[in-house]
């Protein structure tokens, strides 16, 4: 039995069929439309290409941004906010006729790096998304947690821990409070913090060419981006103890997080040692629909291909 997993994002919707092995049987992209009944019909369309492909019918999963509610069913939180307040897995559910599962993006890319990726075998995984935005996901024993509100994992939306004077009470985040960890540590983050204390427009990757050229202003706000960071991640330590964390996004690809985020996260953990894996996803940005089809089991694919 295959599993089919579709990764919503804002700009392209990607469909792939999986093998029970995990090898990609299809693949096909379209851009995202931008509206809610088209992008329906894309995801549907998509599917029905992909299983063509594959030569064979299989579950549905999605990995989306936002969540769905446990209270009313809707969505919420999603920066592409013309999902929000929308029944979006009963929508996709009718266009299909077929039951979907779904998960928010960040919680994807966990689980599909802990069933066998980066962290494959390993208790506690955490991953972290660091791109436009700032997301996390959490998979303990294999299983994906997304708690009693559904909103595990959401850590770009607490506040910058031990924040300094300079730092408090922080940029406006469009979740509306202000000093979210999203306006420190994502992309845009470093570019407008750099921008605010420089005053030079860069992206993320020119200041972070420029900090490895040497240029004095880009070493700081590349360090001050990496204790910023650190900070953030020693709070999930401190909570779930990760044997593991996993970066997705644009800025995974910076080689120096995993270099010498360590020794900035070290200090802050409340132990006597502090020892992580911390690795880029080993499936990159086909971590997302490899999560979303891993949001059933091979069990329940096969239970379903009985039916």
């Amino acid at each position: 039995m295959i599993q089919v997993g579709v990764d919503f994002g804002g700009t392209k919707i990607e469909a792939a069929a999986l093998a029970p092995d995990g090898r990609f049987l299809a693949r096909v992209r379209a851009p995202n439309p931008g509206s809610y009944d088209a992008a329906i019909d894309t995801v549907r369309d998509l599917i029905a290409k992909a299983e063509q492909q594959a030569g064979a019918r299989g579950t549905i999963g999605v990995g989306s941004p936002g969540s769905v509610s446990p209270r009313t069913g809707v969505m919420r939180n999603a920066n592409s906010t013309w999902l929000n307040g929308r029944r979006f897995r009963e929508d996709l559910q009718a266009g299909l006729g077929r039951p979907v599962r779904l998960a928010n993006d960040a919680n994807c890319l966990a689980l599909s790096e802990a069933v066998d990726g980066a962290a494959a075998g390993l208790a506690v995984v955490f991953a972290v998304i660091i791109g436009t935005g700032c997301g996390g996901g959490l998979v303990v024993d294999g299983k994906l947690v997304e708690g009693a509100n559904g909103v595990a994992g959401e850590w770009g939306h607490m506040p910058l821990p031990w924040p300094s004077v300079a730092e408090s009470p922080g940029p406006a985040c469009w979740c509306g409070r202000q000093g979210c960890l999203e306006t420190w540590i994502s992309g845009t983050g470093l570019q407008r913090d750099h921008a605010a204390r420089v005053g030079q427009d860069l992206s993320g990757e020119a200041i972070i060419a420029a900090a490895r050229a040497g240029d004095a202003q880009a070493v700081v706000s590349f360090d001050l981006y990496l204790d910023r960071l650190a900070r953030g991640l020693a709070v999930i330590c401190d909570i779930a103890d990760p044997d593991a964390f996993v970066f997705g996004g644009g800025l995974s690809n910076v080689v120096e997080l995993y270099e010498r985020l360590p020794g900035f996260i070290e200090p802050h953990v409340f132990s006597d040692g502090w020892n992580a894996r911390l690795a880029p996803a080993q499936w990159g940005d086909s971590s997302g629909v490899r999560g979303a089809a891993r949001l059933w089991t091979l069990a329940e694919a096969q239970a379903d291909a009985a039916l």
